[in-house]
């Protein structure tokens, strides 16, 4: 499971904000009968299970229901199918770029517009662009569902492209890589970094935030070429979790998102990797970091597969939790480090929103006392052990409780948003959101014998790529005469930030 990232705040600002202000009126004298509870757990066999509504428009369009009236809230998200892991070779960051466009102004709203929509309802709004999707976000008082609804059918159906939106934009985000990535320390350390030196495949393995010379030189027609064709309702999903009238809210969809013309679309990109036969080391140099940082990354098996599930009970037996081994051995036993993180699809999402090859990276910042080398010789052991021979029933059964927890914190996470996620990603990539119910099975079905296999075949030393970040200044420029020109598909490049898990624009 991936460290949480920081949207957490704000919302939490703006729902305090919404009870501040305005005193509780009086108890009615004849109180209105009570909501019944929502429908969370089964009754015939008391587990928890997550309602799903599945529909399909005529256009196209997924719709996932989830309703939950533990809080007056709804968490709504929407989704498309593209992510910077297909976008053109000549246009890289362009997924992220086109992200900061949807927020410039549609048919019916002016710039910003939909954010103050959001906003002065007392709700938060964002949105991300990751390897397989782009998604915008809003969490608000539940009675402002139909306005907002309005508003993202508006921008779905008619973008503001205009060439000075453009030309902002492509400054806002030219500014964000330089925020986040070339002007902070350690940044784009690992997530945009690893799947760069680790993966073969150009799709998997370029800057995702987009090189800074592609991004000036998108132009209008690319915009409006790019908005027609992966912003269509047939690519895209609407999912939502919280306090709605199901029939009600369907019908609004219905209403906004119905007449919306569907558009063809593209062949997919191949975006298959092939299985890594050698280690690979990678130097990074970081002028800004004050201490020596290491990362070290294995492709995972495919998704779906019982070797998947095997493998996100691997990370929890070696990284999650303090009492995971790498964080015993590191930290605990040889203080080689304060702390040790990673998992799958780490800084990019989770293990389930991801729809290609993804990688499992642990990462850690040392002192410099402290050499890469010895830390590798103690991380090692404790990667070989679960090669070597089948865990005991307890490291399964406890592996099995973690896995538990962070699953269904994940789906409770940032008011029903980690549920919103895990329907729209399952939606999107499988057609199929009442995946989320058979997840846990899914990791229950795993064996010591499965978790061996699987551990003998990814994470295997050949399957590994070891990055060393140097607290130190990058080499001078070459002279100018000796300057060549970089390759477009250079994967060595360090690249550049982090495509916005966050977005207000």
């Amino acid at each position: 499971m991936q460290r949480r990232h920081g949207l957490s705040c704000a919302l939490a600002l703006a729902l305090v904000a919404l009870g501040c202000g305005a005193s509780p009126p009086p108890p009615p004298d004849n109180p209105p009968p009570v909501k019944p509870a929502p429908v969370a757990v089964s009754k015939t066999n008391g587990r928890f299970t997550v309602p799903v509504s599945y529909h399909k428009l005529d256009n196209g369009l997924k719709v996932v229901l989830s309703r939950d009236t533990t809080a007056p809230i709804v968490a709504l998200g929407v989704y498309y199918n593209i992510g910077f892991r297909i976008e053109p070779k000549d246009r890289t960051g362009f997924a992220h770029l086109f992200e900061h466009m949807m927020f410039q102004g549609s048919q019916n709203l002016g710039k910003m517009e939909f954010i103050h929509l959001v906003q002065n309802n007392g709700g938060v709004v964002n949105g991300s662009t990751r390897f397989d999707f782009t998604n915008y976000m809003e969490i608000f008082p539940a009675h402002s569902l139909r306005p907002i609804l309005w508003a993202e059918a508006d921008r779905m159906r008619g973008l503001a492209i205009t060439q000075e939106n453009l030309t902002n934009q492509q400054g806002v985000v030219k500014n964000e890589v330089k925020g986040n990535v070339l002007n902070r320390p350690y940044g784009g350390f690992p997530w945009l970094d690893m799947p760069q030196y680790a993966n073969s495949n150009w799709y998997n393995a370029h800057n995702f935030y987009g090189e800074l010379t592609d991004l000036d030189a998108a132009t209008l027609d690319d915009v409006k070429k790019f908005f027609t064709t992966y912003y269509a309702p047939n690519n895209a999903v609407v999912a939502m979790t919280g306090d709605f009238d199901e029939a009600q809210a369907l019908a609004w969809i219905r209403e906004y998102f119905g007449k919306i013309p569907a558009a063809p679309q593209p062949k997919l990109p191949d975006i298959a990797e092939p299985r890594q036969e050698q280690e690979k080391r990678a130097t990074k140099p970081d002028p800004l970091a004050p201490r020596p940082a290491l990362a070290v990354g294995y492709h995972a098996p495919p998704r779906n597969t019982p070797a998947y599930y095997a493998m996100g009970l691997l990370d929890q037996i070696l990284l999650q939790g303090d009492d995971s081994r790498l964080h015993q051995a590191l930290v605990q036993k040889r203080g080689l480090t304060d702390s040790v993180w990673g998992g799958i699809n780490v800084g990019l999402g989770n293990m389930f929103n991801v729809s290609g090859p993804t990688l499992w990276v642990a990462s850690l910042i040392h002192d410099p006392d402290k050499p890469s080398s010895a830390i590798l010789e103690a991380m090692d052991p404790e990667i070989e052990k679960l090669r070597a021979a089948p865990v005991d029933k307890a490291t399964l059964d406890l592996a099995l409780v973690k896995m538990r927890s962070a699953l269904y914190d994940q789906i409770e996470g940032f008011y029903g948003f980690g549920r919103v996620d895990l329907l729209a990603s399952f939606a999107l990539f499988d057609d199929d959101p009442e995946r989320i119910n058979r997840l846990e099975d899914e990791f229950r079905k795993v064996t010591p014998e499965i978790l061996h296999e699987t551990a003998k075949e990814w994470l295997r030393p050949t399957n590994r790529t070891v990055l060393v970040v140097e607290p130190k200044p990058a080499a001078a420029e070459p002279a100018k005469d000796d300057k060549k020109p970089a390759a477009k598909d250079d994967k060595k490049k360090p690249a550049a930030p982090k495509p916005s898990a966050g977005g207000k624009k």
